[in-house]
């Protein structure tokens, strides 16, 4: 395995988001390897493996969700808008709290399939939902959907 030194690749002058225009400080949030916007989260296509600055994309990276590495550290998952690469960055202290929140949520708030279908899944498996084990007092209302017959 080639060891990547950050060392040579570091960027060291100031820099506008070519998505937003925030103004980026490269050593703003307590890191030496400032690889994305703090503002919107989005990067720069500009490595194949971390650090060797190789690609020869150069697209923007936008910001499609959050994973937690070993230790409960986040990172960013970024999709190339261009080629489709994936990558992973690190966050770091100044970047927008309620954006990191709002990814991390995004698979919950957003799933891939119908929540009412979960319902009636679960009917047909002869299971029960879980608010149907609470008193009949406590239970949230049953809000109808537009699939509904």
């Amino acid at each position: 395995m080639k060891k990547v030194v950050h060392e040579k690749t570091r960027i060291e002058k100031p820099f506008t988001c070519r998505v937003c225009g925030y103004p980026v400080n490269p050593e703003g949030g307590g890191t030496q390897h400032r690889n994305h916007c703090p503002h919107c989260l989005s990067s720069l296509h500009l490595d194949e493996t971390p650090g060797d600055r190789a690609s020869d994309c150069g697209g923007i990276m936008d910001p499609i969700g959050i994973w937690v590495r070993k230790g409960g550290e986040w990172a960013i998952i970024h999709r190339c808008r261009r080629c489709g690469h994936l990558s992973s960055n690190r966050t770091a202290g100044d970047d927008n709290p309620l954006l990191l929140v709002a990814l991390a949520a995004k698979p919950l708030a957003e799933p891939p399939f119908p929540l009412y279908l979960t319902e009636r899944m679960a009917e047909s498996l002869g299971q029960t939902m879980p608010e149907e084990k609470l008193p009949e007092g406590k239970r949230p209302a049953r809000r109808a959907h537009k699939n509904d017959e």
